[in-house]
């Protein structure tokens, strides 16, 4: 029989994974806003520089079809630090490991992102992805995240979740796993667009929700 091409690509473009810590402090949640202060001040300068490198990329594509690769080193890790932070803090609190302060993959670290590098992108694409192509997604992640500040997502549903999370770990000391997959999914959709948007990548974000620590296999229908 032929065989169909899976719903999911085998190798995405962007690639979120995150391992929930277990045992969690049933108290440490109430302070954390406090200890990823000095983070979130470094977070505000790097996405300053984050946005200068987006700006100049766009130019770089839209005359060579390139990101130029230690610019795109400095993107992706700003996005690697900002996903630890944020799930160290109020973006999922799936971890009471400090998130280290740094640009690296950090491979021992349980939140990791990684973004394949573009040998080529579309210059048609570079005018219209970030802004038009995008809106869907926009309006999506509105629901989200509720808005942005110190470099990450803030408030809407994502917080909502956590914070319900933090309640279950206060008083049962158990971070529902049910809760913890559905988080991650909401986070994974918001890494995808945020490298889309940016210009890091031409794959378009699939209207999915991939939940769970992983990304989901592939699955082929015979």
């Amino acid at each position: 029989m032929d065989t169909q091409q899976s719903p999911h690509p085998p190798h995405p473009a962007v690639t979120v994974t995150a391992e929930l810590d277990t045992p969690l402090s049933r108290w440490l949640w109430l302070v954390k806003w406090i200890l990823v202060i000095p983070h979130w001040i470094v977070l505000f300068f790097l996405w300053v520089a984050f946005l200068v490198v987006a700006v100049i990329a766009f130019f770089a594509i839209l005359f060579t079809e390139r990101f130029p690769r230690p610019l795109f080193d400095f993107n992706l890790g700003v996005l690697r630090w900002s996903w630890r932070v944020s799930y160290y803090s109020y973006g999922a609190l799936g971890t009471d490991r400090y998130p280290p302060f740094s640009l690296g993959p950090e491979p021992d670290y349980p939140a990791r992102l990684d973004i394949v590098y573009p040998e080529r992108l579309s210059r048609p694409l570079v005018l219209v992805k970030w802004w038009l192509l995008a809106i869907p997604h926009y309006l999506v992640l509105a629901f989200f995240t509720g808005g942005m500040r110190a470099g990450w997502w803030s408030g809407g549903l994502v917080t909502l979740l956590t914070v319900i999370a933090a309640f279950a770990l206060a008083f049962t000391s158990r971070y529902p796993r049910d809760l913890f997959d559905l988080i991650v999914g909401l986070n994974r959709w918001l890494l995808r667009v945020a490298a889309y948007a940016t210009l890091m990548t031409d794959t378009y974000p699939p209207f999915r929700l991939d939940q769970g620590g992983t990304e989901p296999r592939p699955v082929e229908v015979r």
